[in-house]
Formats: structure tokens, C-alpha cells, sequence
């Protein structure tokens, strides 16, 4: 996919809403070559999905070894309003917290002591963070109303050329 194609998926007003969600589905190929997908929060910079993991998570290691992801977000209504992107993790280790992770938990439903609870219990757990970044170089937008899977697509391409023969 051409990255004004990427460009253009990822500015529809859709597209946008869905990139300002706090949660995604991160896949990638563990340690033992198996597939994953883990909910993880993250931060939409404008260009990068930025995720933060503790170090010593799992799958560091792994995206070392394969930084291929794909990313999936998306809503809990139907009809469901899928985002999907691809592309390659880039880690970096930031001492303290990112500030990429205290914005991916903005919309969860705190008042704002808890805030000022849940922040202060993250900065006296880790002493730093991994930055995964992903630069989307693949995406899609599902909304079941106006773009489809490109299986039903397909299904409903065959059953029109059926129907006019």
C-alpha cells in the first residue's frame, strides 16, 4: 500500500475517531513463533500508534526478534467500526513515564483524584517504560455501511454475477 493510500484511509473523520479510542488490539509473533493479540492502550501522535509496556514484558523480546504487528480498534456496537492497520514496532526505552501512556488513559472515567491516585501509583511502579511506535505502512477502515471486508465484498460480487447471468 502507497503511503498517500495509508494517508488518505487514516483521514477519513472515521478513521479519526476511532485513532483518538484509547484501547487497540496489538498482534505480533511471540517468542515461541506463535500468534498474540493483547489489549494494550495507546496514543495516536498524528502519524504513530504509540504503546508503552513495562520492560520486562513478553512482548519486547518479541518484537525484537519480529517487529512485524497489526493493530485492530475498535467500537462495541453494531454496526461494529473497524480500524485496522499494519506495520513494523519500533522500541525505545524512556526512563520514567512516557507521557504517551498517562494520554492513552484519557477517557477512561476517573474523577479527577482518582487521576491524581492512579498517576501517582504509576510513577512509584516503573522506573521506565518501552515505547512501542508503529507507523502504520497498511490500513483499512470497516464500517459495514459504506466499506466491507474484502471477503464479503467478494461474496457480494460473485452473488450480483450470478444474479445478472
Amino acid at each position: 500500500m502507497q503511503p498517500t493510500e495509508v494517508a488518505e484511509v487514516l483521514n477519513r473523520p472515521l478513521s479519526r475517531e476511532l485513532l483518538a479510542r484509547d484501547l487497540t488490539r496489538l498482534a505480533y509473533v511471540a517468542k515461541d513463533g506463535t500468534p498474540r493479540v493483547v489489549p494494550i492502550g495507546f496514543f495516536w501522535n498524528g502519524s504513530e500508534a504509540v504503546m508503552c509496556t513495562p520492560p520486562n514484558a513478553p512482548k519486547v523480546q518479541a518484537l525484537r526478534r519480529n517487529p512485524a504487528v497489526a493493530l485492530t480498534i475498535d467500537t462495541e456496537v453494531h454496526p461494529p467500526q473497524i480500524l485496522l492497520l499494519r506495520g513494523r514496532a519500533e522500541l525505545d526505552f524512556v526512563e520514567g513515564i512516557p507521557d504517551e501512556f498517562l494520554q492513552s488513559s484519557g477517557t477512561y472515567e476517573m474523577t479527577p483524584e482518582q487521576r491524581v491516585e492512579w498517576e501517582a501509583g504509576v510513577r512509584a511502579l516503573y522506573d521506565g517504560m518501552v515505547r512501542v511506535v508503529v507507523a502504520p505502512t497498511w490500513a483499512k477502515l470497516i464500517d459495514f455501511e459504506t466499506t466491507l471486508p474484502s471477503a464479503v465484498e467478494e461474496l457480494m460480487r460473485q452473488r450480483d454475477e450470478r444474479e445478472r447471468s
